[in-house]
């Protein structure tokens, strides 16, 4: 069942990723990294259907971290990717090539193999739901989005968006731990100790800051720059707070850590060809540019 229901996450939120990034591209550049940039996005209903298809996203997700442990939903949910460069080549009518499908393939071998190997699964996550490790964990993840942001801002954009992208990735990770353990809190003492579990504030500002980072890093390049760093940060932030911080155990065979750190490898090998995509560089192109509006808009896209 989790299998299932992680993957329906992934489809969703790949289709969200792609619905938002397809009218945050055509936003002002003089709107990136300010509220302003989600007002404007705010008046175009294709962003909203991708909100709300990243929504059931997160939602399945949800539902997939009460079924599984953090490292075992996170890779399933890295699976977005894949689903995004589908979606994206059925809207710029592109043919699939040789070097996609074999992105593709490695990144979805590599998750099979690490599941079998890793066999990951949660220990006494109760342990971990209280303000101590949520605070740990999140002053942890918001330190190195501070300082990917810092860096961003005196990068050029596409250096600028993979930045971005990739502290977006990590909230949403930290979203997807403390979804974890508000759910287990609320699980097994009622709504009302869910509503005090620091966790349940953890996810919602998270996701908020994710949310504002990855449509700056939308609308700053193309898919195929700003996409990939949040598919692999997401689940790396994930596992590495389940398995550092939250309790979560994998393999500690000195076999499995070697295999399972080479699947890792081989799933960001994986993004990275399926990030180089032609496909996913002309999601959107059939729309007007912003370079052919505003002059000092070139190279935005």
């Amino acid at each position: 069942m989790v299998f299932a229901v992680g993957f329906a996450a992934a489809l969703c939120l790949a289709a969200g990723y792609v619905l938002q990034q397809r009218v945050a591209a055509h936003a002002f550049r003089s709107d990136l990294l300010s509220y302003r940039l989600l007002w404007e996005l705010m008046h175009k209903k294709v962003w909203w259907a991708g909100i709300a298809a990243m929504a059931i996203g997160q939602a399945l997700g949800a539902v997939a971290l009460a079924l599984g442990s953090v490292a075992l939903v996170e890779p399933m949910l890295s699976s977005s990717l894949l689903f995004a460069f589908l979606i994206a080549a059925v809207l710029s009518h592109e043919r699939v090539r040789v070097l996609e499908v074999v992105g593709a393939l490695l990144v979805s071998a590599a998750l099979g193999l690490f599941i079998a190997i890793g066999q990951p699964q949660s220990h006494d996550a109760t342990r971990h739901s209280g303000w101590t490790s949520a605070i740990l964990a999140s002053g942890v993840v918001v330190a190195v989005v501070g300082v990917l942001v810092a860096t961003g801002r005196r990068r050029g954009l596409v250096a600028e968006s993979v930045l971005l992208a990739t502290g977006a990735g990590l909230l949403y990770g930290l979203q997807d731990a403390g979804t974890r353990y508000g759910l287990v809190v609320g699980h097994d003492s009622g709504i009302s100790a869910m509503l005090v579990n620091p966790w349940v504030y953890v996810v919602v500002i998270a996701a908020a800051c994710g949310l504002a980072l990855s449509q700056s890093a939308f609308r700053a390049a193309r898919l195929d720059h700003s996409l990939p760093p949040i598919a692999v940060a997401e689940p790396i932030a994930g596992i590495a707070l389940g398995v550092t911080l939250l309790g979560d155990r994998l393999s500690m065979s000195v076999i499995g850590l070697a295999v399972e750190t080479s699947c890792v490898a081989a799933m960001v090998v994986g993004v990275v060809l399926i990030g180089r995509s032609q496909t996913l560089a002309r999601c959107g192109l059939d729309e007007p540019q912003p370079d052919a509006v505003a002059p000092e808009l070139v190279g935005v896209r």
